[in-house]
């Protein structure tokens, strides 16, 4: 804190004494220096100690010097005093928030005086910062905003037009430059406050009609972007549950203005396509065929527009504008008139660019135009496909009973102009969003179908061909020799290398044709049946993938394997692939080397327990696996198995030399004598077994040597395969035993205690009976 009020300090010292025209450059610093101040800025004045009368007084000191700097007479002032408010509200919140009635005032009135073009924009974005920020509180609306946002609407349209007195509409100021500032602004307040802006709806409205239609000159793409959306988001300012309402009949007049727009443009053509709407069929006009194309005002009550250029613009403008009612937001329930969409797009997906002379043509019109459309077609379709995708991702799930018909469109589409690399990537978005509603469901036939969109898939992900030509042909002499002299480039044999570096240079890089190629094989492995999908294809979508080095549709191949079916082969992945040209990342290093943890019945640490041992000279502690046959395989908690401690309480070491012994291998004793074998081995422990003269109080456990592998019926905590249990094939360990430990593991009737101590225990584990008589026979004990 003490920090912040250093800070603040020198702020209202360098304001204070520094002169107002060098306070520019140090706009920056200032606010930077007050953005470190936000806790103190913040801190309600209630809660200010004694101590901190300083710092109120400061606070106080900073918000009477910016309020007279947006007043003063010099821009230099009035530039930084913006600034340094926007810092302030941001830092202070709530504190700053309630006492900023005279920065509002003071920031409405730069944008009526003749200061520059940054201040009156800074000026806006402020204005909307604060009006944004006060919107959490209905006190400080009511105080604030509600009194000043008319003034502020009312300055910001003065702006870009001019209203007539007469008139209730405003004309668009022509290069105007704060045209984006305005309508974001407009965008971002509007769904806040609708009550405020509906008086100015027919002002806003007349603006954006003059944006939107405009043919010349023609604006760009972000402005035309928020001109659609703000005109969208006018409904909000309808009357009281009427936007609704007002949402569906500005839908319908942008669907009727684009059938109109239609008729138009494609007169040159003859139209299969008939309305299911009545009121469609009726909308045509006679034409005047020896005119230019063009078209009157329309439903929306846009501009007239001559010209097919100019009809082609307004028509993706419109198609542009209908998809954004189906991607923006709506306070209320709407009614989506899907059938209607849907037949627009029929009607514009049905005129396809002809590939054998299938298009018939009205002979009215000359072939000049004809032509004109034909080259514009893919750039309608285009914004067709677009508006599809619209409609998928906003219905998801509800858009599976018209799925079929939008794929079918998409794909007659593609077959007629795949040329165009505007329309395939279009088609490629658009069969990608379907692909993950309606993959699942997807017969041999559907998957077929998309056997031509997966090849062009392809095709657009590898390289170009030409540099592999221009490569063939230097390494092949003959191809050179058999040239003919006017074919041959003389600056090729002067520099050898200057043909292919400039081919690979000059071959162009389409980011987003390659994103939406890519995006789709992903989608297809994930989603569609891969059973259903030919080899031939899959091998060359997994080649085309392992040429790309694409992490995504790696992964998405190796957890979506081709299927092996009867005649087909063993299955095949591309898992090295992946491992070789992703080593680093962490999904590939989990699919590679899964580290699941070992799952258990009950609760433990990891799937342990500690297990409890009454004798008080054992000062190991043992852990031990509650379930010895999940221990299999690679998750076995050590590398040496172990017994189960109720079972056994002796650790074997085997020789080095032999092979890996188990107690199943030993079915049939062996004639071999049994040398004495050393206790003490170079790895292991051997503990010595606890028995007790007297009751003992936990279960004894039998040493090993008196327990005979032939007649062990105990379970091991592993399995061992078939072909290691044998008779005679590893040699019998033998463990040397000395003391009375041996003693009475041969005279006292060992087993039968151990069987009561362990039906004792509490454990889960049954302790299965063991047969430790004695090796020898009675003739060898007489002896």
């Amino acid at each position: 804190m003490a920090y912040m009020a250093m800070s603040l300090h020198a702020v209202n010292h360098r304001l204070t004494n520094i002169p107002v025209k060098q306070l520019p450059p140090l706009a920056s610093s200032l606010a930077a220096s007050l953005s470190n101040c936000g806790e103190l800025l913040s801190t309600p004045q209630s809660q200010k100690s004694k101590s901190d009368s300083d710092n109120a007084v400061q606070v106080h000191k900073l918000m009477t010097r910016l309020a007279s700097l947006l007043q003063d007479r010099s821009v230099e002032g009035r530039w930084t005093a913006v600034v340094l408010v926007k810092t302030l509200v941001e830092a202070g919140q709530w504190e700053v928030l309630r006492g900023s009635e005279p920065f509002v005032r003071g920031l409405i009135g730069i944008l009526a005086k003749s200061d520059p073009v940054s201040t009156k924009k800074m000026s806006i974005i402020t204005l909307t910062r604060i009006f944004h920020l006060t919107y959490q509180y209905p006190t400080l609306v009511r105080e604030i905003t509600t009194p000043s946002l008319p003034g502020f609407i009312t300055s910001a349209l003065n702006l870009i037009s001019i209203k007539p007195s007469s008139e209730p509409v405003r004309k668009l100021k022509p290069n105007t430059p704060f045209l984006d500032i305005v309508l974001n602004a407009f965008g971002e307040l509007i769904a806040r406050h609708p009550t405020i802006f509906r008086p100015f709806t027919a002002q806003i409205h007349s603006v954006l009609q003059s944006i939107i239609g405009s043919t010349e000159p023609t604006y760009p793409e972000p402005i035309l972007e928020i001109a659609q959306q703000l005109f969208i988001s006018l409904h909000n300012c309808a009357p009281k549950n009427t936007s609704g309402e007002e949402w569906k009949n500005a839908c319908r007049m942008t669907i009727t203005s684009i059938h109109a727009t239609s008729s138009y443009i494609l007169r040159a053509v003859v139209e299969q396509w008939e309305s299911v709407d009545p009121s469609l069929r009726q909308l045509s006009q006679p034409q005047n065929y020896s005119q230019e194309v063009g078209n009157g005002p329309d439903a929306l009550g846009l501009s007239s527009w001559q010209g097919l250029p100019a009809g082609v613009n307004r028509l993706v403008v419109l198609l542009r504008m209908l998809s954004g009612f189906l991607d923006t937001a709506t306070a209320s329930t709407v009614t989506v008139p899907l059938g209607s969409i849907l037949d627009l797009t029929a009607r514009l997906n049905m005129v396809t660019y002809p590939s054998d002379g299938e298009i018939q043509a009205n002979p009215q019109i000359g072939r000049a135009e004809r032509e004109h459309l034909l080259t514009e077609l893919p750039r309608i379709h285009a914004a067709c496909l677009r508006l599809l995708v619209g409609i998928v991702k906003t219905f998801e799930t509800a858009i599976i009973p018209v799925a079929q018909t939008i794929l079918e469109q998409a794909l007659w589409v593609f077959r007629a102009e795949k040329f165009s690399r505007e329309v395939r990537t279009a088609v490629y978005d658009l069969v990608r969003t379907l692909l993950s509603h309606m993959g699942p469901c997807m017969t041999k036939q559907g998957v077929t179908s998309l056997t031509g969109v997966l090849r062009a898939c392809c095709h657009d992900l590898l390289p170009p061909p030409s540099n592999q030509t221009a490569a063939a042909e230097k390494s092949d002499p003959k191809s050179k020799s058999k040239s003919s002299q006017a074919t041959v480039n003389a600056d090729s044999f002067l520099n050898p290398g200057l043909k292919p570096s400039r081919q690979l240079s000059s071959s162009p890089s389409f980011v987003e044709l390659k994103r939406a190629a890519s995006e789709l094989l992903v989608a297809v492995l994930s989603h569609a049946p891969t059973e259903l999908i030919t080899p031939a294809l899959r091998a060359e979508i997994d080649r085309t993938i392992i040429m790309t080095s694409d992490k995504n549709a790696m992964l998405a191949s190796v957890l979506n394997p081709f299927a092996t079916m009867q005649g087909r082969g063993v299955g095949i992945s591309i898992m090295p692939f992946l491992a070789r040209s992703h080593p680093a990342e962490m999904e590939v290093d989990a699919l590679i080397r899964p580290r699941m943890p070992v799952l258990m019945n009950a609760p433990g640490v990891n799937g342990y327990t500690v297990a409890d041992d009454e004798d008080e000279e054992e000062t190991e502690t043992v852990l031990e696996p509650q379930n010895s046959t999940e221990t299999s395989g690679f998750l076995k908690p050590s590398v040496t198995p172990n017994l189960h401690q109720d079972m056994m309480d002796v650790e074997m070491t085997p020789q080095s030399s032999s092979p890996t012994m188990n107690k199943r291998s030993f079915a049939q004793e062996t004639e071999v004598p049994t040398p004495a074998l050393s206790t003490a081995t170079g790895g292991a422990q051997s503990k010595k077994v606890r028995v007790e003269a007297e009751e003992p109080k936990a279960p004894a456990q039998p040493s090993l040597g008196a327990a005979s592998p032939a007649t062990f019926t105990g379970t091991a905590a592993i399995s061992v395969p078939s072909s290691s249990i044998t008779a005679t094939a590893a040699p019998k360990p033998v463990v040397s035993m000395t003391g009375p430990s041996a003693s009475m593991s041969t005279t006292t009737p060992q087993p039968r205690a151990v069987a009561e101590a362990a039906g004792d225990d509490e454990s889960d584990d049954e302790m299965p009976t063991l047969n430790i008589d004695p090796d020898t026979d009675d003739e060898d004990e007489d002896e």
